[in-house]
Protein backbone atom coordinates (compact mmCIF):
# COMPACT_ATOMS: atom_id res chain seq x y z
CA UNK A 1 0.00 0.00 0.00
CA UNK A 2 2.28 2.60 -1.39
CA UNK A 3 0.17 6.25 -2.19
CA UNK A 4 1.55 7.03 -5.38
CA UNK A 5 1.68 10.58 -6.55
CA UNK A 6 -0.91 11.92 -8.19
CA UNK A 7 -0.82 14.37 -11.43
CA UNK A 8 -1.56 18.19 -10.25
CA UNK A 9 -4.53 18.55 -11.17
CA UNK A 10 -5.15 16.06 -8.78
CA UNK A 11 -3.87 17.28 -5.55
CA UNK A 12 -7.13 19.35 -4.40
CA UNK A 13 -9.21 15.78 -4.37
CA UNK A 14 -6.43 14.08 -2.69
CA UNK A 15 -6.19 16.72 0.11
CA UNK A 16 -9.92 16.76 0.62
CA UNK A 17 -9.90 12.43 1.62
CA UNK A 18 -8.99 11.33 4.70
CA UNK A 19 -5.71 10.05 5.83
CA UNK A 20 -5.23 6.09 6.87
CA UNK A 21 -1.84 5.79 8.73
CA UNK A 22 -1.16 2.22 9.39
CA UNK A 23 1.22 2.54 11.54
CA UNK A 24 3.20 -0.81 11.66
CA UNK A 25 6.59 -2.62 12.57
CA UNK A 26 8.71 -4.44 9.42
CA UNK A 27 9.40 -7.38 12.03
CA UNK A 28 5.98 -7.98 12.89
CA UNK A 29 4.17 -10.42 11.42
CA UNK A 30 0.84 -9.40 12.81
CA UNK A 31 1.82 -6.32 11.22
CA UNK A 32 2.16 -8.20 7.95
CA UNK A 33 -1.50 -9.91 7.85
CA UNK A 34 -3.11 -6.95 9.41
CA UNK A 35 -1.78 -4.96 5.75
CA UNK A 36 -3.05 -7.64 3.81
CA UNK A 37 -6.49 -7.76 5.55
CA UNK A 38 -6.24 -3.67 4.82
CA UNK A 39 -5.92 -5.04 1.01
CA UNK A 40 -8.41 -7.14 1.09
CA UNK A 41 -10.99 -4.67 2.66
CA UNK A 42 -9.69 -2.16 -0.04
CA UNK A 43 -10.22 -4.00 -2.97
CA UNK A 44 -13.53 -6.33 -2.24
CA UNK A 45 -15.55 -3.26 -1.89
CA UNK A 46 -13.14 -0.82 -4.65
CA UNK A 47 -12.44 1.81 -2.39
CA UNK A 48 -8.80 2.05 -3.46
CA UNK A 49 -9.11 6.05 -3.32
CA UNK A 50 -11.29 6.32 -0.60
CA UNK A 51 -8.46 7.38 1.95
CA UNK A 52 -4.94 8.57 1.18
CA UNK A 53 -3.13 5.50 2.84
CA UNK A 54 0.46 6.49 4.71
CA UNK A 55 2.87 3.51 6.38
CA UNK A 56 4.68 4.68 9.21
CA UNK A 57 7.22 2.51 10.47
CA UNK A 58 7.20 2.64 14.32
CA UNK A 59 10.82 1.72 14.52
CA UNK A 60 11.81 4.33 12.05
CA UNK A 61 9.50 7.18 13.14
CA UNK A 62 9.07 6.60 16.72
CA UNK A 63 7.92 10.71 17.46
CA UNK A 64 5.03 10.27 14.64
CA UNK A 65 4.00 7.24 16.86
CA UNK A 66 3.84 9.14 19.70
CA UNK A 67 2.06 12.19 17.95
CA UNK A 68 -0.97 10.12 17.38
CA UNK A 69 -0.64 7.89 20.71
CA UNK A 70 0.13 4.74 19.07
CA UNK A 71 1.59 2.34 21.78
CA UNK A 72 1.07 -0.90 19.79
CA UNK A 73 0.94 -2.50 16.55
CA UNK A 74 -0.34 -2.63 14.19
CA UNK A 75 -2.72 0.27 14.29
CA UNK A 76 -4.55 2.23 11.99
CA UNK A 77 -5.56 6.20 12.57
CA UNK A 78 -8.11 7.82 10.62
CA UNK A 79 -7.48 11.70 10.55
CA UNK A 80 -9.71 14.07 8.47
CA UNK A 81 -8.55 17.64 8.46
CA UNK A 82 -6.47 17.66 11.66
CA UNK A 83 -9.21 15.41 13.80
CA UNK A 84 -8.09 11.51 14.59
CA UNK A 85 -11.58 10.18 13.67
CA UNK A 86 -10.97 6.75 14.32
CA UNK A 87 -8.25 4.59 15.94
CA UNK A 88 -7.95 0.91 15.20
CA UNK A 89 -5.51 -1.23 17.14
CA UNK A 90 -4.49 -4.67 16.26
CA UNK A 91 -7.14 -5.38 14.42
CA UNK A 92 -8.36 -9.00 13.97
CA UNK A 93 -9.13 -9.36 10.27
CA UNK A 94 -11.03 -8.32 7.37
CA UNK A 95 -14.00 -8.20 9.25
CA UNK A 96 -13.29 -6.37 12.06
CA UNK A 97 -11.45 -3.48 9.85
CA UNK A 98 -14.67 -3.39 7.64
CA UNK A 99 -16.87 -2.77 10.57
CA UNK A 100 -14.40 0.08 11.49
CA UNK A 101 -13.96 1.67 8.45
CA UNK A 102 -17.90 1.40 7.44
CA UNK A 103 -18.60 4.96 7.76
CA UNK A 104 -15.87 5.77 4.89
CA UNK A 105 -17.17 2.58 2.60
CA UNK A 106 -19.40 2.03 -0.34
Amino acid sequence: MVVSPLPPAAAPALSERPRLLFFYSSVSGRCRRAEGFLAQVLQRRRNHDTFTILRVPIDERPEVAERFGVHEVPALVVVQGSRIVRRIVAPAGCRSIERQLADWLH
